[in-house]
């Protein structure tokens, strides 16, 4: 089953599955996820059903958001519908976006890189779309950094990815800071499981 397949299975459960997360401190992690966003064109990877739209700062800001899912974007289009949200909704791997270098002024992701099949790639990708001047918002979750818990994440990790597909046990910041990017913020959200990274492009790579 490729991703798009999976994902549009996904579809049909994905807000229930996203509702322990918002139960732990979700909604406020969105908060800060988009407090911070500035004005121009932004790019949201991986949009899913449109989960981040109510946080979404309206004025001087066009949104763009992508997803591999058809299915996905389906129940995005709704929401957006639904809240009165201006988003360009598009069908796109993430790891081969179609937009020209330098095309934003900001790009978001939220859980994104725990699922998309190339987490480097789709970070280069998002590297090359966005300004020099710019920055990237994650809200992302990840392996604990040592001791115990990381191990158990690294055992159960097989089956959280084949049954919901999000891979627990990645290294998600090294991936950040890896991939040509300097980190300007970071914030832990639980514990250092889920965390706020604000990044931009590192100048010296």
């Amino acid at each position: 089953m490729d991703a798009r397949e999976k994902w549009d299975r996904t579809s049909r459960f994905y807000d229930l599955w996203a509702a322990p997360m918002e139960a732990m401190g979700g909604r406020e992690w969105r908060k800060t996820l988009f407090a911070g966003l500035p004005r121009g064109r932004i790019l949201e990877i991986g949009v899913g059903t449109g989960i981040n739209f109510e946080y979404y700062p309206d004025s001087g800001r066009e949104y763009t958001g992508i997803d591999i899912s058809p299915k996905m974007l389906a129940k995005a289009a709704a929401r957006a519908r639904e809240l009165g949200t201006k988003v360009h909704l598009v069908e796109m791997d993430a790891s081969r976006l179609e937009f020209p270098d330098d095309s934003f002024d900001a790009v978001v992701t939220a859980c994104v890189l725990c699922s998309v099949p190339d987490p480097e790639g789709t970070l280069s990708e998002i590297r090359r779309v966005l300004k020099n001047s710019g920055s990237v918002y994650f809200l992302e979750h990840m392996r604990p950094d040592g001791g115990l818990l990381g191990r158990v994440f690294d055992i159960i990790n097989p089956a959280t990815a084949a049954l919901i597909g999000f891979n627990i046990n990645r290294r998600t910041a090294e991936s950040i800071r890896n991939t040509g990017f300097a980190v300007t913020e970071e914030k832990h959200l639980l514990r250092d499981i889920f965390r706020f990274i604000k990044a931009g492009p590192n100048k010296q790579v």
